[in-house]
């Protein structure tokens, strides 16, 4: 109860604050992590190159495990916080039991894609053999393992929902540190360890997530006391699961559409492996500083969809200003890192041939971060508010309507020898720039049709 309590009372401010905090430690934790597996990969003895090539390629398919997982917690979280802000104990256990079920499903889809689908998925982006191999190796042990990441993304949204977000970063923490222990120890082969390469490297994740998933499965056992417990509630319920989605479709549609959108850049810059390797390791660069605004955004969708539940409009108000003003700190120190440093991140990684293509760009596309950033905390907005379809049209702009389009006419340019690939990667801040225009309107029709209208 007094977590309900600090959702209803707590200054939202100061609640932001206070749950946004966690949150953004634990996404930017994860984006670490990320990063440091491409530099303990990149610093291999031998066939880093390669390596590097390889975790660009199996990338999209991680990002779209995550995403169906993160999505369906989405859905879940703001559900179960609206449910809990209107008292309906009994419902949230059925939100909390058929989130779990869906897990399982997820599970078994990624197991066997895992078993089936890996090296046709690897082999459509490449044509070298040894990227080939080690692309197929890493993508089937996370496949096959995945049952740590997703059941990780949904415990960690049942947490968040009830204002613990706290113990959700502690479980992230944790299974980071795991796996950063394990990277090099597996990857290189220390101590009685074979050395692994790559498969060490897809390993040391797994672990580390699987550590970090049952950690949080007690956390949410012993600290989520505002619901029941019990198998029962896993059952499935058509109306529960329909509503789950409402919400976290959108979302997973939002985080799917991100690996499309990688996977197809792979295959626009296929003509230069530099450039496509160059483009995998700024992408982890570039989740890095997005990660800060998803970790907001996990903040702002429970505290307005809360306040949503309880018909309050000044905290509804209130979640918006603040987190809109939140995440534009947040990006502009992320600004500020990738413009100043794009050298260091480089000698990171060991980019070797993609080090001119890597730095180009960082310097170009990170001007669409504070514009990304806000498009990000609008989609949280939205999903509070039950605007799924805004999110959604959002999402379909930033990385599909407008990006890939622009992204292939420009590299016509650059194939045909008239311009260096920088032009290509222009199209991220037109495209950024664009969706801000839109989801702004999106914001005040909302605004409007939901929040002026509550009594």
């Amino acid at each position: 109860m007094a977590e309900s309590n600090k959702m209803k009372d707590m200054p939202v401010n100061k609640l932001m604050v206070q749950m946004g905090i966690p949150m953004i430690l634990s996404m930017a934790l994860q984006a670490v992590y990320n990063i440091v597996d491409s530099a303990f990969v990149g610093n291999m003895r031998s066939g880093s190159e390669a390596a590097l090539n390889a975790l660009t390629l199996v990338f999209p398919v991680q990002m779209l495990m995550v995403a169906v997982g993160i999505g369906t917690g989405v859905g879940t979280n703001a559900l179960l916080a609206r449910t809990l802000g209107q008292g309906n104990s009994k419902k949230a256990a059925k939100v909390a039991g058929n989130s779990l079920f869906l897990g399982a499903i997820i599970y078994i889809v990624c197991l066997l894609f895992g078993i089936f689908g890996v090296k046709a998925y690897i082999s459509s982006q490449t044509v070298d053999p040894q990227v080939i191999s080690m692309g197929t190796n890493y993508l089937r042990i996370c496949c096959v393992i995945s049952f740590g990441i997703i059941f990780f993304s949904l415990f960690e949204k049942l947490l968040q929902a009830t204002g613990r977000s706290l113990y959700s970063t502690i479980g992230q923490v944790v299974g980071a540190v795991v796996n950063i222990i394990l990277d090099p120890i597996m990857i290189y082969g220390i101590g009685p360890v074979p050395e692994m390469g790559v498969k060490g490297a897809a390993y040391a994740t797994v672990i580390g997530q699987v550590v970090s998933a049952i950690l949080l499965f007690v956390f949410h056992m012993k600290l989520n006391n505002e619901f029941e417990h019990d198998a029962k509630y896993m059952k499935p319920d058509g109306g529960i699961i329909k509503e789950i989605y409402a919400i976290g479709l959108p979302a997973i549609i939002a985080q799917a559409l991100m690996s499309i959108m990688v996977y197809v850049m792979n295959l626009i810059l296929k003509f230069s492996p530099s450039a496509q390797t160059a483009y995998g390791l700024f992408y982890k660069v570039q989740q890095f500083v997005l990660f800060l605004a998803f970790g907001l955004r996990d903040a702002i969708t429970p505290i307005i969809a809360f306040s949503y539940g309880m018909h309050s409009k000044k905290r509804i108000k209130d979640g918006i200003r603040y987190g809109l003003l939140y995440t534009i700190v947040l990006m502009v120190i992320g600004v500020a890192i990738t413009e100043i440093f794009p050298g260091e991140f480089a000698a990171l990684f060991n980019a070797g041939a993609s080090r001119e293509y890597f730095i180009g760009a960082m310097r170009i596309i990170s001007i669409s971060f504070i514009f990304a950033g806000i498009n990000v905390a609008y989609q949280g907005i939205y999903q509070a508010l039950d605007g799924g379809m805004e999110s959604l049209v959002i999402s379909l702009l930033r990385q599909l309507i407008i990006i890939l389009p622009l992204a292939c006419i420009f590299s016509f340019f650059v194939r045909g020898g008239h311009i260096g690939v920088s032009l290509i990667w222009w199209a991220f801040p037109i495209t950024e720039v664009t969706a801000c225009i839109v989801g702004y309107l999106f914001l005040k029709r909302i605004n409007k049709n939901k929040v002026e209208s509550l009594n």
